[in-house]
């Protein structure tokens, strides 16, 4: 993998992560993690439209004027949520349900048109796709950390309604780790979003402030072995 690529993936997935960095599509972000099975079914829908419409906008951009790049990146990607719209529709309809208005809210989603403009507008088609796939697997780790923690403080259960997304099968996959009397609702309702997505933001910032602080710890122990304390005359 060359440094190119390897600063796409740290990118996407932590230095400039769309959600904790970038602070780009929090509405549905906010929204639908209630659960871990929402978060991962708008997660992949996220993704899949991140990856195809990079592509797609890096492919054509040289047929594009900057006149007119804006309404025709908002263009590209409605189609693509238009077609995972109806493929939800037809085979995880219960998710679609679930899901509901934050599918098609998908093409106003600041993450997207922020990638197609900032990045798949000027690069070519494998480092678009690749910057598409790693924000997009960002942005999916931060609803599923979310969701999975919202969904234990809130109903003491984790994968509850996984048939919802994979089918009846996967009814058994819900695993109760507290008993509840009744629901923690502040964890449930938008208010647990705000704080549980501060405290992610914060651990982040933490690990970054430890990280710089080795760093510099390490180069300082660098300067100081290099130094040189005689003169010879």
């Amino acid at each position: 993998m060359t440094s190119e690529w390897k600063e796409i993936v740290r990118n996407g997935l932590w230095t400039n992560n769309p959600a904790l960095v970038q602070l780009l599509g929090l509405c549905p972000l906010l929204a639908v993690t209630n659960t871990f099975i929402n978060a991962l079914g708008l997660g992949i829908a996220t993704l899949l439209v991140l990856v195809v419409s990079n592509l797609t906008i890096s492919l054509v951009k040289q047929w594009v004027t900057k006149e007119i790049r804006i309404p025709v990146f908002i263009m590209i990607i409605a189609s693509f949520v238009t077609i995972i719209q109806l493929l939800m529709n037809a085979y995880t309809f219960g998710l679609y349900v679930s899901l509901g208005i934050f599918i098609p809210l998908i093409v106003t989603n600041c993450a997207i048109i922020g990638r197609a403009e900032a990045f798949a507008s000027k690069n070519g088609p494998v480092e678009s796709s690749l910057d598409g796939l790693m924000m997009g697997l960002g942005f999916t780790a931060i609803l599923l950390f979310l969701g999975g923690a919202r969904e234990i403080l809130g109903q003491g259960t984790l994968f509850d309604g996984a048939h919802l997304l994979f089918g009846e099968w996967a009814k058994g996959m819900t695993v109760q780790i507290f008993e509840f009397e009744q629901q923690f609702l502040l964890a449930i309702l938008p208010p647990g979003a705000f704080i549980g997505m501060g405290l992610i933001i914060a651990i982040k910032n933490v690990i970054d402030a430890k990280q710089a602080a080795n760093q510099k710890s390490k180069e300082t122990k660098k300067v100081e072995r290099a130094r040189v304390t005689t003169v010879s005359n």
